[in-house]
């Protein structure tokens, strides 16, 4: 048996956590991509949550290099309508990556409900499926899981607080009525 690709028992994660208008901001890249964009109000607590996602990686802090890619990452969160070219390193359940993926089809400014998001999947008994993956989404705005709602047009349960999937949708829906904002 030869190893051709030796793989270190910790892979490892450079982060860093920065600020935004949305508050604290991490931003965690592996080697296959971003790993985790969190939004939060301590960074303390963002770090934190980014060892609890990832108990067996080791944990770098950013470089010179990385502030690139944290001002790439900051300039997407404040203008998603640009989309964000880094790759994504997303890890979950094949349910989750199933849904995950449904949500990336979502275009800014618009929303579905949990309810339409299991209908796309072919699966309308998992509404509360649904709304555990997008719970567990690691990757705010990339994975635009602020653009799913309850049926009833509520903002209930955000990962990272309602008043910030607010922010986002209605950020959203002003820079798409205005292509020029």
């Amino acid at each position: 048996m030869r190893h051709h690709h030796h793989h270190p028992a910790q892979p490892s994660i450079r982060f860093a956590v920065g600020a935004c208008s949305l508050g604290a901001i991490l931003v965690a890249q592996s080697e296959q991509g971003l790993c985790a964009i969190l939004l939060g109000d301590a960074p303390e607590a963002l770090v934190q949550d980014l060892q609890d996602r990832f108990p067996r990686a080791e944990l770098i802090g950013g470089d010179g290099d990385f502030e690139q890619v944290m001002a790439t990452v900051i300039g997407f969160v404040e203008r998603p309508t640009l989309g964000l070219a880094l790759p994504l390193d997303i890890r979950g359940t094949a349910f989750q990556q199933s849904v995950w993926r449904t949500l990336q089809t979502i275009p800014p400014g618009q929303t579905l409900s949990y309810t339409e998001v299991a209908d796309r999947l072919g699966a309308p008994k998992a509404v509360r499926a649904v709304a555990g993956a997008c719970a567990a989404n690691a990757l705010a705005v990339a994975i635009p899981c602020h653009r799913v709602r309850r049926q009833d047009g509520g903002l209930s349960g955000y990962r990272w607080g309602v008043a910030r999937k607010r922010a986002l949708l209605e950020r959203e829906s002003l820079l798409c009525a205005d292509p020029h904002a």
